[in-house]
């Protein structure tokens, strides 16, 4: 018998992408999606269930099918797709207590697997060139999304404490990019012309979309517990990136760039949100070398192809200038 796979998030494109590819897996027998509401577009082998892991019904679930295995993937990043700030923290962080207490109590469950975000790790100038997985952000963030995803890693690990016969395994991704992906970096360099904060040339990774479905897929079925940065090779400088797109610029003060910011997020064309801007103006990096030592995952992507094939769905020939990348198998000094 395969394993049996429970995936939250399961409306949101990537929550739907990733079951549908784990249901393809011969180590895996059965796959379960959970939300709220039904997801759009084909779920193939997965069977859905309409539940919220805010209410007592999640533990029913895990029971009824005989869950082993766990995905969370409903950590959402943007209020405007949630109904608001203060859903979204519900989902975010009552959502995962409510699933967290439900995986405590049932004995079957012997792999969880979360999917988290290097924006963790925060973004300010007295970063180090890379993050490991054993440091903390240089300042507590606040509000925001920053703030759910600290809060829901505290409640996961001290999950793992409790359930020490559960294999956790925490996946610290860079920023998603592709060609499918909706979200705050995506929106900002769909914007036809690019703000940039002056005086400041961030550097940047990101993963992916197919890498993270890859990832995820491996921990699940490796079952290596421990967190775990995961990002493509190498960096881009944000003028970099804006040049591949042939895309116009303008450089601003950071507060004008921060009003411009609640401009576009009022109208919904891009969300900046404070955690956004800090990141456009210092960048991020991180370490992955426990990605390849420990998890034993490599992904497909470098940061650079990633963001090239990207630019290919906004009509950008796959060309990569003859410019230097930063490079550096452990990442570098600045993402999102």
């Amino acid at each position: 018998m395969g394993r049996v796979v429970l995936v939250t998030g399961i409306s949101r494109d990537i929550g739907r992408r990733f079951a549908r590819a784990a249901a393809h897996d011969p180590s895996i027998d059965r796959v379960i999606g959970v939300d709220v509401v039904p997801p759009r577009g084909d779920i193939g082998d997965v069977s859905f269930v309409r539940a919220d892991i805010r209410t007592p019904v999640i533990a029913k679930v895990l029971a009824k099918e005989d869950i082993d295995t766990v995905v969370h993937m409903s950590v959402i990043a943007t209020p405007g797709s949630a109904g608001g700030r203060n859903t979204m923290k519900e989902l975010n962080v009552m959502g995962t207590m409510q699933l967290l207490a439900a995986c405590q109590k049932a004995p079957r469950v012997e792999r969880l697997v979360v999917k988290s975000t290097t924006t963790v790790y925060g973004a300010s100038s007295r970063d180090p060139a890379m993050f490991t997985e054993e440091m903390g952000p240089k300042r507590l963030p606040s509000s925001g999304y920053a703030k759910d995803v600290y809060e829901v890693e505290g409640y996961v690990r001290g999950f793992a404490r409790r359930r020490p016969d559960v294999a956790v395994t925490m996946i610290r991704a860079a920023n998603v990019i592709g060609p499918h992906v909706t979200s705050p970096i995506t929106s900002y360099f769909r914007l036809p012309v690019i703000p940039r904060v002056l005086g400041f040339d961030p550097r940047l990774q990101f993963l992916h979309e197919d890498d993270l479905l890859d990832v995820l897929r491996h921990a699940v079925v490796a079952g290596t517990p421990g967190t775990f940065n995961v990002a493509g090779d190498g960096m881009l400088m944000l003028s970099q990136a804006v040049r591949r797109l042939g895309k116009p610029s303008v450089a601003m003060p950071g507060v004008a760039v921060g009003r411009l910011g609640s401009v576009l997020r009022q109208a919904r064309v891009a969300d900046f949100s404070p955690e956004q801007l800090t990141f456009l103006t210092y960048g991020r990096g991180v370490d992955t070398t426990r990605m390849r030592t420990e998890l034993g995952f490599e992904p497909r992507f470098t940061t650079a192809s990633a963001f090239a094939d990207f630019g290919v769905s906004l009509g950008v020939p796959l060309h990569v200038p003859d410019e230097p990348v930063l490079t550096g198998r452990s990442g570098g000094a600045h993402d999102g």
